[in-house]
């Protein structure tokens, strides 16, 4: 069988192209170097002053741990939630369940600002404005599509004659569930909540309308920093967020081959 192999000039597009897709990242990578304390590029002289800024910084480890904790904790409540909705929708047993599912994708068409305007006026109605577990709701509300999303297609890979081989043999719904189901669509769960998780990490239009003044995010901040001006810090935390992000890839990748998904 003769393969058919890209020639020089596709290889070459594409090369251009990714070059092309990573410019900005290169350069707020360099401008985290710079000596000056403005963002420049090429940098002026080469320095780690700025990441040392940034980890001694009570203001930059603040928001960082508000932004695990809220990040974390909406891909938790989204998993559960997500895959438990999927699983109802797939197996139809929900009425219903095509008018279900576009709700629950709704947030993904949605403007964010318009999502936080309303999340706003619902909380502040209700009487739960300001608290770290509203930012937390409406994380779930923002994430959850891209579990259901990527659940979904998973669940259409899996064989149901697997599920219902380990039923005759006498296992239970949650058995077959647990040791069946869930280890077959793990790799699309995995993209699900990458993306969950970066999502919650880096959004703005929803969290401002909705933080408290204790609940600041690394993404607000650094959006409140640079209206105030721009200085390597910001370079260099978005850096580390780069740096953070692809070391998770790659171990997301190495354990559960999620490629498949995205």
């Amino acid at each position: 069988m003769i393969e058919n192999k890209p020639g020089f000039g596709v290889t070459a597009t594409a090369l251009l192209v990714l070059l092309f897709l990573q410019i900005p990242v290169i350069i707020v990578m360099l401008a985290s170097f710079s000596e000056t304390s403005y963002l420049t590029i090429p940098p002026q002289g080469w320095t780690l002053k700025w990441f040392e800024n940034v980890l001694t910084s009570s203001a930059y480890l603040s928001a960082i741990k508000n932004s695990l904790i809220l990040a974390i904790s909406a891909t938790i409540l989204s998993l559960i939630l997500g895959v438990s909705a999927s699983y109802a929708i797939f197996r139809k047993l929900v009425p219903g369940s095509e008018a279900l599912t576009s709700l629950l994708m709704s947030p993904l068409i949605i403007p964010a600002v318009v999502i936080g305007v309303a999340m706003l006026q619902f909380f502040t109605l209700v009487g739960f404005r300001g608290s770290f577990f509203v930012l937390i709701i409406a994380h779930v509300v923002i994430t959850v599509p891209y579990i259901i999303r990527s659940a979904l297609a998973s669940l259409s890979g899996v064989d149901a004659s697997l599920e219902e081989a380990s039923r005759v043999l006498g296992a239970d719904g949650w058995t077959t569930f647990r040791l069946i189901t869930l280890p077959l669509i793990k790799p699309g769960l995995v993209a699900g909540a990458l993306f969950s998780f970066v999502t919650s990490m880096e959004n703005v239009p929803v969290t401002i309308f909705l933080a408290g003044p204790r609940d600041t995010t690394l993404p607000i901040l650094i959006f409140t920093s640079v209206e105030m001006g721009v200085d390597p810090s910001v370079a260099a935390v978005s850096t580390l967020l780069i740096i953070a992000t692809a070391i998770v890839l790659l171990i997301a990748e190495r354990w559960a081959g999620f490629h498949k998904f995205v």
